[in-house]
């Protein structure tokens, strides 16, 4: 019996691999926003990373009060880094945020 489409048990290897201690309640976003359709084209691992970096951002960081207050995209990027890459850290991720590289989502 099948558990999904290939591209779904990538995505799932993928976020197991990559968050390993992600919490179900944020896996599942995660999970769906890696396998929209805009993120097709993507590689898994690639998708899962963004909707990760996606969910943290507006699910677990003050971002969206920061745009709200008028600051641009990239200041309140700037401001939530370290908010994000901590999220990251307890979610025991293979990787964080670089805050000399873009932000990739």
């Amino acid at each position: 019996m099948s558990t999904g489409t290939n591209r779904q048990r990538a995505i799932n290897k993928a976020l197991t691999l990559l968050i390993p201690a992600v919490p179900y309640s944020d896996s599942e976003p995660i999970r769906a926003a890696a396998g929209a359709p805009h993120m097709r084209s993507l590689p898994p691992p690639i998708a899962v990373w963004l909707a990760a970096v996606a969910h943290v951002r507006h699910q677990h960081t003050d971002y969206d009060a920061l745009r709200d207050e008028g600051y641009d995209k990239e200041s309140a990027r700037f401001f939530v880094l370290d908010a994000i890459n901590r999220k990251l850290t307890e979610w025991r991720a293979t990787r964080l945020l670089d805050p000399d590289e873009e932000d990739p989502s």
